[in-house]
């Protein structure tokens, strides 16, 4: 499937809500992985997540922390280490689990377009690293999607709007999302939304808002099973999931149910 804004905002409100894979299926295996990723895609999970953040030689890494220690077999700053010295670590686990998960080689972006290019995989990639407001950061980036064939398969997220808005100055095509813990309003400029989930407690028609906008929702909230019904009934269209497998299923079940 192609990510068009225009396929998600006209599917039927009642059709089941698209899975994103946090970080992959990192309930499973150790996050931001290739491996994540390829399990996700097997659980039925039509969008991967993940973070980006820049290496100190100026390579674009798949990594959500600013350190090595809580993911990886190595310690240190990812800004202050080159991507070679990164490439000699494993990424082993997820989250805050003290459990080794695997033993997994740390992707850059670019092998992560390689590795979704076939299947045209839509993509969400959250930027963690301030240095993409920069403008050279910024062309970097867009330049990595576009020798990986990723511009029209890609939203670019944040909390920070200054990152996103950098990016897409350099290409004004290319969606971009803002996350907040704070606004139950669908009021930024941007083609994405992704509210942590009370806020659509406080703001139940915060989906159907955004619809009318033009904009696409998805909340924050990484385990959403017990929640599954409420989204459902609000219209939620995307739903984010560190267990596609385990979504998918709640997913099914509720809607034999209803």
């Amino acid at each position: 499937m192609s990510l068009t804004w225009q396929s998600v905002l006209t599917r039927p409100r009642a059709a089941p809500p698209l899975l994103m894979a946090h970080r992959g299926a990192s309930e499973e295996l150790p996050e931001n992985t290739l491996a994540a990723f390829a399990r996700a895609r097997a659980q039925g999970a039509p969008v991967l997540e993940t973070d980006l953040r820049f290496t100190r030689d100026d390579e674009i890494l798949l990594m959500h922390d600013p350190t090595l220690e809580r993911t990886t077999n190595g310690a240190g700053i990812v800004a202050q280490m080159t991507l070679r010295e990164i490439k000699n670590l494993r990424a082993e686990r997820s989250f805050e689990s003290k459990q080794k998960l695997g033993s997994e080689i740390i992707p850059t972006l670019a092998e992560f377009l390689e590795f979704t290019r076939a299947a045209d995989t839509p993509v969400a990639l959250e930027l963690k690293d301030d240095r993409f407001i920069q403008t050279r950061a910024a062309e970097k980036l867009i330049r990595v999607l576009q020798a990986g064939n990723a511009l029209a398969r890609t939203v670019l997220l944040s909390f920070h709007a200054a990152r996103v808005k950098a990016c897409q100055r350099v290409a004004p095509q290319i969606p971009i999302g803002i996350i907040t813990l704070k606004n139950p309003l669908p009021l930024y400029d941007t083609e994405m939304m992704g509210p942590v989930y009370p806020l659509l407690y406080l703001n139940p028609f915060y989906c159907a808002w955004a619809r009318r906008r033009g904009k696409i929702s998805c909340p924050l909230d990484p385990a959403p099973e017990p929640r599954l019904r409420f989204y459902r009934r609000i219209g939620a269209p995307v739903l984010l999931t560190n267990h596609p497998a385990v979504t998918a299923d709640a997913l099914s079940r509720l809607s034999v149910s209803s």
